[in-house]
């Protein structure tokens, strides 16, 4: 089916709810005042994010800012998928689906696709041009939300396959951190017929290895220390998506504290983030209503034994390294094809948000070679 433009435009009635339910918010007593985010999200600084949220953000402004790329709704095998897509400026683009992870959407990426696309215009070379094309995952922002399970990696990963063909690629790269490196690597597998290289970002959320001596208890107890909503998103989503289809504080409370702990900040989040990204993100899943439908992704994955398959890659693969690697170089290579390494000294899982400048020119880099 043929693509039709879309044009972000969330309803005055949306903004005026937002902007009640904040302002009528319960908040929580703190256990330990001053504690910052030793508990989790700070409480004090979550209030004045909230507050901000009401007060002085523009929701317009930042839809207009989202809205100067091109975007799209397209039904690609019976499901209905928004992206966006920017055309390359170069001698001969290549085709490039980029994944977003969670709790991000495709609005990660707004500072690499215009160097992506349009590399002369930043100091690029045109040679390197991409058609760059960044869809939602089902269930996230403006996609459809999945009403039938099923809808894991391995789905996904067909759906961008088939979106490719049917917008008349024939070869394509692909790229994706956090769940887009995994949706990336099964691109790369399981169609490698047409897929000319992979390229994901790996590390970038602390893991936390076996110290020496350490009783299984023991690990245990620090594998909960900021693991524990994978295992509640894995195992009851639908009970936590209540609270935060409910409340738009709670739902900023359980995203910013992991862009604060997965981010390079040093626990500063706005010496990385400002405000007004931040609540971008938070606001399309809040006007979207789709935290629960994200958020089962996890329990998909979970429950899904076609998203574990472990064959190994063949396609060349690149990687952009942040720091809490949970696998060696070693490891990596015996999984796949390996072609490309590259460390970063800054940045972490928000590395296109963080880092702009240091992904694009990897990005570049690795796909040079197979275009």
């Amino acid at each position: 089916m043929a693509a039709s433009p879309f044009t972000i435009e969330i309803p005055d009635t949306a903004l005026a709810d937002l902007r009640e339910r904040l302002q009528r918010t319960r908040w929580p007593t703190d256990l330990k005042p001053g504690s910052g985010w030793l508990y989790g999200t700070d409480n004090a600084w979550l209030r004045e994010l909230c507050a901000y949220w009401v007060d002085e953000f523009d929701w317009r402004a930042q839809e207009k800012a989202l809205n100067r790329h091109d975007h799209f709704m397209r039904e690609v095998d019976g499901f209905r998928l928004h992206y966006v897509h920017a055309s390359g400026q170069g001698p001969n683009p290549l085709p490039l689906v980029i994944t977003h992870g969670w709790p991000s959407t495709f609005y990660d990426f707004d500072k690499v696709i215009e160097p992506l696309a349009r590399p002369g215009e930043y100091g690029g070379d045109p040679a390197d041009a991409f058609d760059v094309i960044i869809p939602s995952m089902p269930g996230y922002a403006f996609s459809e939300r999945p009403t039938v399970p099923g809808y894991g990696p391995a789905r996904i990963a067909e759906l961008w396959d088939r979106l490719m063909s049917d917008m008349g690629h024939e070869r394509y790269g692909a790229y994706g951190g956090d769940w887009g490196g995994t949706v990336t690597g099964l691109i790369g597998r399981n169609y490698p017929q047409r897929v000319v290289g992979i390229h994901r970002l790996v590390g970038g959320i602390p893991r936390l290895a076996p110290k020496p001596g350490e009783s299984d208890e023991e690990r245990t107890i620090r594998l909960a220390d900021g693991g524990g909503y994978g295992h509640i998103q894995s195992t009851r989503p639908q009970t936590l998506a209540y609270g935060l289809t409910d409340s738009p504080a709670g739902l900023a409370g359980w995203i910013v504290e992991k862009w604060q702990a997965w981010s390079d900040c040093h626990g500063d989040i706005e010496s990385r983030f400002t405000k007004d990204e931040l609540l971008t993100t938070i606001s399309l899943y809040w006007f979207t209503e789709t935290i629960y439908s994200s958020i089962c992704l996890y329990y998909e994955n979970a429950h899904n034994s076609a998203d574990r398959v472990r064959t190994r890659i063949e396609v060349p693969c690149g990687f952009s390294v942040c720091r809490w690697l949970n696998q060696t170089r070693e490891e990596l290579a015996r999984e796949s094809n390996l072609v490309h390494w590259t460390e970063f000294d800054r940045g972490a899982h928000f590395a296109a948000t963080e880092e702009p400048e240091l992904l694009v020119n990897d990005i570049r880099k690795f796909f040079r070679p197979l275009r």
